[in-house]
């Protein structure tokens, strides 16, 4: 089942009196529970596609539909509700609030949709036992490893059990140790929760478990590989 279709998407940014082209007519689907990398050097257009994907911007041309729902026809509330429900996020920095616990970051969004404390916590710790941080849960991010930031905001961007996960590079700030270790703890949650994980990455060495292969460059797909034997 399809979830994701972006079609001959077009996104330029201004820079000065100039346009820059971020991506140049793209087509491309992300069907239910695939692993997919976006892959290609700095400046290929790998975050704006990922943007695309989790409808957190919009073409400039071309359209985007998730879950059969044309996006460009949603208002800006519709949208946010769209992501709120279906779509989750990793990024690079972790984004994590560092004035909460790990327990507590991956508590947040369910908070925030009015679940009882109690539920929530045990939701949360249910979730930080997956990525194998429950030892650390009453930590502050402060206190943290990058890599163990990483597994919070993986267990944060699961909580809602969400179609698809968009990681926009989630191993930059990482050693290679630790950026396998991340790759191949989304690639488990993957299969166990059958969620879409979409991760963008100029690392090819981080390609080997994954479904498919996606390569930008100068904002073209220049290869979209599906891998069968895994």
């Amino acid at each position: 089942m399809s979830l994701v279709h972006v079609r001959n998407a077009s996104k330029t940014y201004p820079l000065g009196d100039t346009l820059i082209e971020a991506l140049k007519g793209v087509d491309l689907t992300i069907s239910e529970a695939e692993f997919v990398a976006i892959w290609g050097p700095s400046g290929s257009g790998k975050s704006t596609l990922c943007h695309l994907i989790g409808v957190i911007d919009q073409p400039t041309s071309g359209w985007v539909e998730f879950d059969g729902v044309d996006v460009l026809s949603l208002s800006d509330d519709a949208r946010s509700d769209l992501r709120n429900r279906k779509i989750g996020f990793v990024f690079q920095n972790f984004n994590l609030v560092p004035v909460l616990s790990a327990l507590e970051n991956v508590q947040l969004p369910l908070q925030m949709q009015g679940i009882p404390d109690a539920e929530s916590r045990k939701l949360a710790m249910e979730m930080l036992v997956k990525v194998g941080l429950e030892d650390h849960a009453g930590h502050w991010p402060k206190k943290l490893s990058g890599g163990q930031r990483q597994r919070v905001a993986i267990a944060r961007a699961l909580i809602n059990r969400p179609a698809v996960i968009v990681a926009d590079e989630p191993t930059a700030n990482l050693d290679s140790e630790n950026a396998q270790k991340i790759i191949d703890l989304m690639r488990t949650l993957n299969r166990e929760f059958r969620t879409s994980f979409v991760f963008s990455t100029h690392d090819e060495r981080l390609l080997a478990s994954v479904d498919r292969k996606v390569h930008l460059l100068d904002g073209l797909i220049t290869e979209d590989v599906k891998i069968t034997a895994k």
